[in-house]
């Protein structure tokens, strides 16, 4: 059980590892704030629907599936954007913008649907969910801050130094391509060590 849960950080990290869900990736990560609630918006979506296409998988016929699981999902984003809207500043709905309904059609979720939740119980889905969430929330937020603070010169909204020149373009689309660039080419180059030492 432990292992579905944390698959997602490492082994099958849906950013580093699975390359999946990349669009959000880019576009939300300029800020921590944004970062974090696109997170716990796309981990919201994959608990309730991963659960809830697995308590439904046995009558779903096969010929249909996608579209049901995509209906599920739908159900479940809604919800979070609402609740989001409700409870959140506007600044932060205005940057998430178009990012949380296409959360509906996002990689992670249908593949986390297609591969784990139709085949396993109720409790492994949400803990798979969980745990892939929490991976891809882990991965927005450290690409976030690595692109805040040398970006902006604040983290969290806060400055960081008035004598540190931020590099602007951190915070700018290119930025955002360099950084996971750079991140993914890191991740590349630990797990390449890693084999080595396995293989000695």
């Amino acid at each position: 059980m432990l292992r579905e849960f944390t698959k997602g950080f490492i082994s099958r990290n849906p950013t580093f590892v699975l390359m999946v869900g990349i669009c959000p990736t880019l576009a939300t990560t300029s800020a921590v704030q944004n970062a974090l609630a696109m997170g716990g918006a796309a981990t919201a979506v994959l608990v309730c629907s991963n659960m809830m296409i697995s308590l439904i998988r046995n009558f779903i016929p096969r010929g249909v599936r996608l579209g049901c699981y995509i209906v599920v999902i739908a159900a479940f984003v809604t919800i979070v954007e609402l609740w989001m809207k409700a409870l959140l500043s506007p600044e932060i709905n205005e940057a998430l913008g178009i990012f949380i309904p296409l959360i509906v059609v996002n990689c992670i979720i249908i593949y986390r649907a297609e591969d784990f939740a139709s085949k396993y119980g109720v409790l492994p889905s949400a803990l798979d969910g969980l745990g892939m969430g929490a991976g891809f929330t882990c991965s927005l937020t450290l690409i976030a801050l690595i692109r805040e603070s040398l970006g902006a010169g604040s983290l969290l909204g806060l400055k960081l130094s008035t004598a540190f020149a931020p590099a602007a373009v951190l915070g700018l689309a290119p930025g955002a391509f360099l950084t996971l660039g750079l991140l993914l080419g890191f991740f590349k180059m630990l797990g390449m060590r890693k084999k080595a030492a396995e293989v000695r």
